[in-house]
């Protein structure tokens, strides 16, 4: 297996996954938080002034904050063509249905899809407002996200691990190795250059190695390529954990849903639990809430990131 090639580095992501069961195990109720939004937010405001440490984990929502939708009008905007000849209501969905198109349509659609949803920045300043919030600190950033956001931003590539992948990397589909390749360029062609919804033939993808398809580099199933970038940065964010256990350290949770709690949500509980220094905030419109037993070092915000965020800078 080619992922065995990095077997010697410590592995920040299974330690984190494998912390999420054993959470399941000790927490069995929920609550939300001690306070009015008010008291909460003044709290938070406290704890990340008087922090040594600040671990951001950063879900979907946050994306959807800074103004990532996927339907409605910014989807008519780059998708109307779609959703009229293949009935497409949605980005999401519609990255699912291409896949049973021929590849100059697939790359034609998803050409779209990662040049707005990657290499251009979010509508709303969210990420650029974070930053502002954590610069000069001691940080460190773990997201499920895939759209770059973090570096368009200018937070520090060193203190970033996306565990998910990245829209701007292609892998082998096999995948026969274990590297990854930058797809900038050969996105931009694919986008300029289509035509009726099909990109020319010559810029469909194909691994330099083998010759199979090119696909992008997003965990969906056991042929994601863990990359040397990939497992540096998850053997950074372990260096971390470590470095800062027992501080007065804040688990900056935001936007992260049920959709992969094991990664995020559920290792910050279990890692404030072991800590009586640390604190667990959860920032999340709809989707705020911690375990009972950890309730006093608790921080719980129901309302949208963004304005929570500016809030905090100001």
């Amino acid at each position: 297996m080619v992922k065995d090639r990095y077997d010697y580095l410590p592995n920040g992501y299974q330690e984190t996954i494998e912390k999420g069961p054993n959470a399941l195990r000790v927490f069995r109720r929920v609550s939300h938080g001690i306070g009015t939004r008010e008291e909460q937010l003044k709290r938070l405001k406290n704890e990340l002034t008087n922090a040594d440490a600040i671990v951001i984990g950063a879900g979907a929502g946050l994306s959807t904050s800074a103004g990532f939708t996927y339907s409605g009008e910014r989807f008519e905007k780059y998708f109307s063509d779609f959703a009229e000849r293949y009935g497409i209501a949605d980005m999401y969905s519609g990255g699912f249905m291409v896949m049973r198109c021929p590849p100059e349509v697939l790359w034609a659609y998803w050409s779209r899809y990662i040049l707005i949803n990657r290499y251009q920045k979010a509508p709303k300043p969210v990420y650029d407002d974070l930053l502002k919030l954590v610069r000069g600190k001691n940080y460190f950033v773990l997201t499920t996200n895939v759209d770059h956001q973090f570096q368009l931003a200018g937070f520090d590539k060193e203190r970033l691990f996306y565990t998910q992948g990245d829209y701007g990397l292609f892998q082998c589909s096999v995948p026969c190795h274990d590297k990854t390749y930058d797809n900038r360029d050969v996105v931009l062609r694919m986008v300029s250059d289509q035509r009726d919804m099909q990109v020319p033939r010559e810029l469909i993808p194909h691994c330099p190695v083998c010759g199979k398809p090119m696909m992008m580099n997003l965990r969906s199933d056991d042929k994601f390529v863990e990359d040397e970038g990939w497992h540096k940065a998850a053997q950074r964010y372990n260096a971390f954990i470590e470095e800062n256990k027992g501080k007065n350290i804040v688990y900056l949770e935001l936007g992260v849903g049920a959709n992969t709690p094991v990664i995020i949500k559920y290792p910050f509980w279990q890692l404030t639990a072991q800590n009586k220094n640390a604190v667990y905030a959860c920032v999340n419109l709809g989707e705020s809430y911690c375990p009972d037993e950890i309730t006093d070092q608790s921080v719980c915000i129901n309302a949208d990131i963004g304005k929570v965020i500016k809030d905090l800078v100001e």
